[in-house]
C-alpha cells in the first residue's frame, strides 16, 4: 500500500555538486532506456513493498511494511542507475545524493538480509545478462596487484589516522563485550593481533613472516616478544610509516618491511601471520596465495590467519560480478567463503585447519567505531582535500560493511593452519 506524506526537508535539500572529472559516473546519469527505467521501478518498488522499511518518494508516496527509513530525493536518477548498473548504481546513487536514510546502518542491514530475494529469481537466472562484469584491468596480477592496492591504502595515511584508533589498525577488532566505546578500540585491536600471535605462538626467537604490513602494529608486537619479522606490503605510504612507527618504537633490528607481493616471499618461517590479506588477492589467484603460505612455511610451522567471509551459495552466485566495493574501495577484491578455504588448503596445500573461530559480530562493533569517528571527523576529512562525493563514498562504504556483519550476511574467520612434520 502506498499512501501521500508531506514532503521531508530533506527531500527537498539541494543536492550536492559532483566533480563531473574526478567522479564521471556519479555526475553524469546513465541515460537508461524509459523502458528499462519503468521495469526498473516496477521491479524495485515490488521488492521494496515486502521488507521490513519505509521508503519515501519526492511525491509523498511511501512503500515498504515499517522499519528503517529511506528517502528518495531524486526517483527518475535512482531508478536509472539501478536499472542500468544494479548494485553499483544504487552505491553511485548514494554518492550522488540520489538518496539518503537517517539511519544508515538500520537501511542497509535489511538490505542486506534479504540480498539474496531482491531480484525476482527470473532475473536472478538470467544474472550474467545484465550483470557488470570485473574489468580485464583489476586482475590481481603482479604488477595489477600493485595498483589495487595503492588505489586504496596510498590514498592518505593522514585519512586513515581520522578514523582508526592510535594502534593504526585496519581490521576486525576482538572486545570482551558489547556494546564497545572509542576508548576500548585499541585495546581490542591488541587483543586481536596477542590472540593471533598466540595462535601461531610467535615467541623468542621466532622467524615470522608477516604477509600484509598495514601500519606496523602487528610487526611492532610481535618484535616485542622477541621474534624476528619479515613484513611484506605493496601500499609504500604503509611501508613508509611502518618503518617509521617500527624504528620509533626501537625495534628496527628486528623487523624488517619489503616493497614485495606475497608471491616474491622467499625463505622459510616458523610462523607466517596475514590478516585481511587474502580478500585482495583475487579468486584467480587464491590457489597461489595458500600455496605461498605453504611453501614459506617450515615444518611444524604455524600460520594465523584473518579473513573476511561471505555465504558459499553467494560467492558462486556473485562470481565475476563487478561490485560497488571492487569499483570504488577494493579494486580486484573478492571474498571467499569458509567452503572454499576449506576446499583450497585440503588440494592445493600441506595445510591443516587446526582452529577456526568466527567473530562477526567483533567486525560490526569495530565498522561502527569506525563509521563514527569518520563522521565526527567529516572536517578533518574535508580539510585533508577530501570532497564530499568522497565522504559519502567513505560514509557509505563503513555503513554497507558493518550491515554485512550484523545481518550475518558477511563474517571474519580467525584460522591456525599447522603443518606437521616431514615424514621419514
Amino acid at each position: 500500500m502506498r499512501t501521500a506524506e508531506p514532503r521531508s526537508a530533506a527531500a527537498q535539500r539541494v543536492p550536492h555538486q559532483v566533480d563531473e572529472e574526478r567522479w564521471p559516473d556519479v555526475a553524469a546519469r546513465p541515460g537508461a532506456s524509459r523502458l528499462r527505467t519503468a521495469a526498473t521501478s516496477v521491479v524495485v518498488r515490488r521488492a521494496l513493498e515486502r521488507l521490513p522499511l519505509r521508503v519515501r518518494f519526492p511525491d509523498g508516496t511511501h512503500a515498504g511494511t515499517g522499519g528503517p527509513l529511506i528517502e528518495i530525493h531524486d526517483t527518475g536518477a535512482f531508478h536509472e542507475r539501478v536499472g542500468a548498473h544494479g548494485l553499483v548504481g544504487f552505491g553511485e546513487s548514494y554518492m550522488a545524493g540520489d538518496w539518503d536514510a537517517p539511519d544508515l546502518v538500520g537501511a542497509l542491514t535489511v538490505l542486506a538480509g534479504n540480498l539474496a530475494d531482491l531480484v525476482p529469481a527470473p532475473l536472478q537466472r538470467l544474472r550474467g545478462l545484465w550483470a557488470l562484469r570485473q574489468p580485464e584491468s583489476q586482475r590481481n596480477t603482479p604488477s595489477g596487484a600493485r595498483g589495487n592496492i595503492s588505489r586504496h591504502y596510498d590514498l592518505s595515511n593522514e585519512l586513515f589516522a581520522v578514523f582508526l584508533d592510535e594502534t593504526l589498525t585496519y581490521s576486525a577488532a576482538h572486545f570482551r563485550g558489547f556494546p564497545a566505546d572509542q576508548e576500548l578500540l585499541a585495546a581490542a585491536q591488541h587483543r586481536k593481533i596477542d590472540r593471533l600471535l598466540d595462535l601461531a605462538e610467535v615467541g623468542e626467537g621466532t622467524r615470522l613472516l608477516e604477509i600484509g604490513t598495514g601500519w606496523g602494529e602487528l610487526a611492532i608486537r610481535a618484535a616485542a616478544r622477541g621474534a624476528h619479522v619479515n613484513s611484506l606490503t605493496l601500499s609504500r605510504e604503509q611501508r613508509d610509516l611502518a618503518l617509521e612507527r617500527v624504528r620509533g618504537a626501537g625495534l628496527a633490528d628486528r623487523v624488517s618491511i619489503e616493497l614485495r607481493d606475497y608471491r616474491e616471499a622467499v625463505g622459510t618461517y616458523d610462523a607466517i601471520v596475514s590478516v585481511e590479506m587474502v580478500e585482495a588477492v583475487g579468486e584467480e589467484f587464491w590457489p597461489v596465495y595458500f600455496a605461498t603460505l605453504d611453501a614459506r612455511l617450515a615444518p611444524g610451522g604455524r600460520v594465523a590467519l584473518q579473513a573476511i567471509t561471505m555465504p558459499h551459495d553467494r560467492m558462486l552466485a556473485s562470481r565475476g560480478t563487478y561490485t560497488w566495493i571492487q569499483k570504488y574501495i577494493f579494486p580486484g577484491g573478492r571474498l571467499p567463503s569458509v567452503e572454499a578455504v576449506d576446499r583450497l588448503t585440503s588440494e592445493h596445500t600441506a595445510l591443516s585447519t587446526t582452529r577456526r573461530d568466527a567473530l562477526g559480530a567483533h567486525y560490526a562493533e569495530t565498522l561502527r567505531l569506525w563509521r563514527e569517528r569518520f563522521t565526527e571527523r567529516a572536517d578533518d576529512v574535508e580539510a585533508l582535500g577530501f570532497d564530499e562525493t568522497f565522504r559519502r563514498m567513505w560514509t557509505f562504504y563503513l555503513a554497507y560493511s558493518e550491515a554485512g556483519f550484523r545481518s550475518g550476511y558477511l563474517d571474519v574467520q580467525q584460522y591456525l593452519f599447522t603443518k606437521g612434520e616431514p615424514t621419514r
